[in-house]
């Protein structure tokens, strides 16, 4: 009976892991399928997607591009005032909410700055109590002690602070008025009191402009100053000048004075004291002596008497 079932069973059992085994592929094989052709149709869509991106593109730049006809050049002429309408429009959108904003904050002075305190330090301090938006210190016109201490930092004589909210300047200015800066005690100005004082009424512009109005001034006034020194210069190198052409006519006029006396002092000595002239003589060779003609021979004068008469 056993050999009867195993040999009844084996067949089947193998066909059975067969037909599994089939079946397994074939789901696999199917999975794989339909997510290849889901792959292939996302990136179908993406690559249509892509082309019509392309082609919306291309327009644009057609119709940037293109020359109106004369049929529709009423209607670009519009689209361009309608453009030109809307750009103002923002324009003037952004200037009433800017207008807005400045409006809305506050600026606070500072009359004195300790030395040794920069726009860090003030930044800082300031922001705890509220949003500090812009900050202008003033430097110190002292030229001599730039020079002097080239190496330490800046010194300030006063200086503004601008807050977004107007309520926050006046409660800063109202609660640190007179009081000690403090801080650490190492730093030099831990005893010193703030000064502060709320502008009211008062803008950034305004500071901007009276900023521009010292420079002006300041340019001026340097400017003067060039001219003015520049005049002093040319009018000192004309005197020297005409200083030293009158000591070279001076000398000139003393030279000729001494030969004039010296000539009449001469003249009024006897001749024994006058001072004899100085002639000068130069060697010349002797000149020679014309002897060719003396020493040819001459005919004498019976023999050409003789000559001529018998002829």
């Amino acid at each position: 009976m056993a050999e009867e079932e195993w040999d009844f069973d084996s067949p089947k059992s193998s066909d059975k892991r067969s037909i599994k085994q089939k079946n397994k592929k074939k789901k696999q094989l199917l999975m794989e399928g339909d997510s290849k052709s889901d792959d292939d149709d996302a990136s179908a869509n993406k690559e249509k997607q892509k082309k019509k991106k392309d082609l919306f593109v291309e327009e644009q730049e057609v119709n940037r591009v293109s020359v109106p006809v004369e049929g529709n050049s009423e209607v670009n002429g519009k689209s361009a005032d309608s453009r030109k309408d809307k750009m103002k429009k923002r324009k003037r959108k952004k200037l009433l909410e800017e207008s807005a904003k400045t409006d809305k904050r506050g600026i606070c002075y500072l009359s004195r700055i300790p030395p040794r305190m920069d726009f860090d330090y003030i930044r800082t301090h300031f922001s705890q109590y509220g949003e500090v938006e812009r900050l202008y210190l003033a430097p110190q016109n002292d030229v001599h002690s730039k020079r002097a201490v080239r190496f330490q930092q800046q010194k300030f004589s006063e200086g503004w602070v601008e807050f977004t909210d107007k309520r926050v300047a006046k409660r800063v200015a109202n609660m640190l008025n007179g009081e000690q800066i403090g801080g650490k005690k190492r730093s030099s100005f831990y005893y010193d009191l703030w000064n502060i004082k709320y502008l009211s009424k008062f803008k950034w512009a305004d500071l901007n402009q009276e900023i521009g109005y010292k420079n002006a001034i300041r340019e001026q006034k340097l400017a003067l100053e060039i001219s003015a020194a520049k005049r002093e210069r040319d009018f000192y190198l004309s005197k020297v000048d005409k200083s030293r052409a009158l000591s070279s006519i001076e000398e000139r006029l003393q030279k000729k004075q001494k030969v004039q006396q010296e000539s009449v002092v001469t003249s009024n000595l006897p001749v024994s004291q006058q001072a004899a002239k100085v002639i000068r003589q130069f060697p010349q060779k002797q000149p020679v002596a014309n002897n060719a003609g003396q020493a040819k021979p001459r005919l004498s004068k019976d023999i050409l008497a003789g000559v001529f008469r018998g002829s």
